[in-house]
């Protein structure tokens, strides 16, 4: 029996360790603030698409509520540093989103997040590539850069402006796939036709700064006049076909964000899904002010299984699920 042992090689395990510690000397260099905030949260995350796990606090009642949340990312909790005047900071940690396991994901992964003040997401997105572009040195990998709009890229690769076409448009091209298209948004089928028919097709040597997503798809993100429209200042950095990092120009507005995590919750409900208690530090965070800034959470262990350019995320891991 040799499931004890780890998938990830000694080198790979060794090359994590010089990852973290370039990771930290990049922001010590540039005078941002490691921080740590907690793994467990008495609120939860209200994204549909994100499932959390969940545990019982057996602990005194001054200890807060029964029901907990494993951290899908430290975003919120660190923006309630933000808000409190931390300034910019960086975390580097552990996160968990149930329901996600296979050849590019593990429930339980290592998350690099970090905002800068006073930036945009088109700043902020240029500082990850210089990250990226710095690791990816450590193992003798170059990259070339490009940056492009969300409806460009739809535009140049199918034909197809996503922020105008009519659902059959969006339909038709994923016929081959079978999908059922029971209960699915127009949202749904952007993000299936990005998956299955556009990001397939990036090169392997490319780091794409994918910017400008639909005003639908904002999260927590503002929404400003764009190409085509009202976006979302958004972006999302991609090595290869592999999604590395997601990043925004922050949502400082406490009624909107309260108005986007309760429709979130219906989203929920409607779906059969566990409905999360509601973020209300962060919503008081929010109100007493949020300072201008960017954000973004990039998988470091996606990053790991590129520098190594192996194909299967237990090859950047010491154990995977399955052998946790």
């Amino acid at each position: 029996m040799s499931s004890w042992q780890p998938t990830a090689g000694i080198d790979a395990l060794r090359l994590r360790a010089e990852v973290n510690a370039s990771i930290r000397g990049f922001f010590a260099e540039r005078n941002v603030l490691e921080v740590e905030t907690p793994v467990l949260s008495q609120a939860g995350n209200s994204d549909p698409n994100i499932l959390s796990f969940s545990t019982t606090f057996d602990g005194p009642v001054a200890g807060g509520g029964k029901q907990r949340w494993l951290r899908t990312s430290p975003e919120y909790a660190m923006k309630r540093l933000l808000a409190a005047g931390v300034g910019d900071c960086y975390e580097l940690g552990r996160v968990f989103r149930n329901g996600e396991a296979g050849r590019k994901h593990n429930p339980e992964f290592t998350l690099l997040e970090w905002y800068r003040l006073g930036w945009d997401e088109h700043t902020l997105m240029l500082e990850v590539a210089s990250l990226v572009r710095k690791l990816l040195v450590m193992q003798g990998i170059s990259c070339h850069v490009r940056k492009c709009s969300y409806r460009q890229l739809f535009r140049e690769t199918l034909d197809i402006d996503p922020f105008a076409a009519d659902p059959s448009e969006l339909i038709a091209p994923l016929s081959i796939f079978g999908i059922d298209d029971a209960g699915l948004s127009r949202d749904d089928w952007l993000d299936l036709l990005l998956t299955h028919l556009i990001q397939p097709s990036f090169p392997a040597d490319q780091l794409l700064l994918l910017h400008d997503y639909p005003a639908s798809q904002a999260a927590l993100a503002r929404v400003r006049k764009g190409d085509g429209g009202e976006v979302a200042a958004r972006f999302e950095v991609f090595l290869g076909s592999a999604e590395l990092a997601n990043g925004y120009h922050e949502l400082g507005d406490a009624r909107e964000q309260r108005r986007r995590f309760e429709a979130d919750q219906q989203r929920r409900q409607s779906a059969g899904q566990t409905l999360a208690p509601i973020d209300g530090r962060l919503l008081s965070a929010l109100e007493h002010g949020l300072p201008e800034c960017a954000g973004v959470a990039l998988g470091v262990d996606r990053l790991l299984l590129a520098m190594l350019q192996g194909d299967h995320i237990e090859q950047a891991l010491a154990f995977p699920a399955e052998r946790s």
